[in-house]
């Protein structure tokens, strides 16, 4: 991986000293990974900073009985503000990200992260990261805080145009709740014509109606 190629998904590697931005290549390590690779995990030391070039990592909150909650997703071009904070604050993970399809990642290693935080623009790129992400996880707690879980479940839907190909588990882990909900609120949707339900696929008929439960 070059400087460049690197540089066209992170373009604030292009305001770095060059000399800098070199050693840091050099010193990076380009790991790929299958999908479904936990790529950390709670409780686990944070080695580096991850710069995300192909596939996305899921991050993810784990509860004792094994069920999930989505905070966000890394994608190319993205980084994960958990391991910033972890990197930071000298602390552990607290949470599980793992790779949605094969994911290829240059890790930078803890000190060089510590030394660019030096530099005027990957700083404010770092605490950038950070106001984007407080605000997707704002919008996060105030839809499981406040808004019904039907409702949710519509508003998902809706994102994923009209014909959703996910089984109802995959769709109850993003709501952060359990299979059998869910199931039974499709069966709901689909009893007053909103959607048509087959193996693994959710189609849409109704988005109007859709819409009115989702209150969108």
């Amino acid at each position: 991986m070059s400087t460049q190629d690197l540089s066209e998904l992170y373009p604030v590697l292009t305001l770095l000293p060059a000399a800098l931005a070199e050693r840091m290549l050099g010193q990076a390590q380009t790991i790929t990974v299958p999908g479904g690779t936990v790529v950390f995990d709670e409780h686990q030391v944070c080695q580096g900073f991850p710069f995300v070039i192909s596939g996305d990592i899921r991050v993810v909150k784990s509860a004792a009985n094994g069920r999930e909650l989505p905070l966000y997703r890394v994608m190319p071009g993205e980084s994960c503000i958990i391991t910033s904070s972890c990197l930071l604050g000298h602390t552990d993970y607290n949470a599980r990200g793992i790779a949605e399809g094969e994911t290829t990642l240059v890790m930078m290693p803890r000190p060089l992260f510590d030394e660019l935080l030096g530099e005027p623009a990957f700083r404010d790129f770092i605490f950038h990261l950070f106001s984007e992400r407080i605000a997707d996880l704002m919008q996060l707690i105030e839809e499981v805080a406040f808004r019904k879980l039907d409702q949710r479940l519509a508003g998902l839907l809706l994102g994923k145009g009209r014909l959703v190909h996910a089984t109802h588990q995959q769709l109850a882990d993003e709501l952060a709740s359990v299979r059998e909900i869910i199931s039974r609120l499709l069966k709901g949707f689909a009893e007053q014509g909103l959607v048509r339900l087959s193996r693994e696929q959710v189609e849409i008929l109704d988005p109007a109606g859709l819409r009115r439960i989702g209150g969108i």
